[in-house]
């Protein structure tokens, strides 16, 4: 009898384990759609392509307003890095989250955001 509650529990484990796994991919995919919509007029999400903002590839992990991109000053010398809990801070509310000029475009639902977000973290 021990041995089929370990069997049923390592399935539970498992099932669970590619259940959230494939959450996170599905996310990350209405998040690249989204992104599209929202972002993608501004941003880019290649490697040194800037459009009217900069380029958000490899965005968290990255200290913020380190890119080469000449135009965007709100940002440049901060302490921030980048990561899922500061940017969606800032896509809430950018002006609000580094007090100078920056973006004005604020994504107000929670839920956009988090999938924008979950996006995000893969960007390489």
């Amino acid at each position: 009898m021990h041995k089929s509650w370990l069997t049923i529990l390592s399935g539970l484990f498992v099932l669970a384990f590619f259940s959230s796994s494939t959450i996170a991919l599905a996310d990350a995919e209405e998040g690249e759609k989204l992104f599209k919509k929202r972002c993608g007029s501004c941003h880019s999400t290649e490697a040194g392509k800037h459009k009217n903002g900069p380029s958000l590839a490899g965005i968290i992990g990255r200290k913020a307003g380190s890119t080469d991109f000449a135009k965007y000053k709100g940002l440049k010398g901060s302490d921030v890095v980048w990561d899922a809990q500061n940017m969606d801070q800032f896509l809430a509310n950018p002006k609000k989250f580094v007090g100078a000029k920056t973006m004005a475009y604020k994504l107000k639902k929670e839920d956009e955001r988090a999938l924008i977000v979950a996006y995000m973290q893969t960007l390489k």
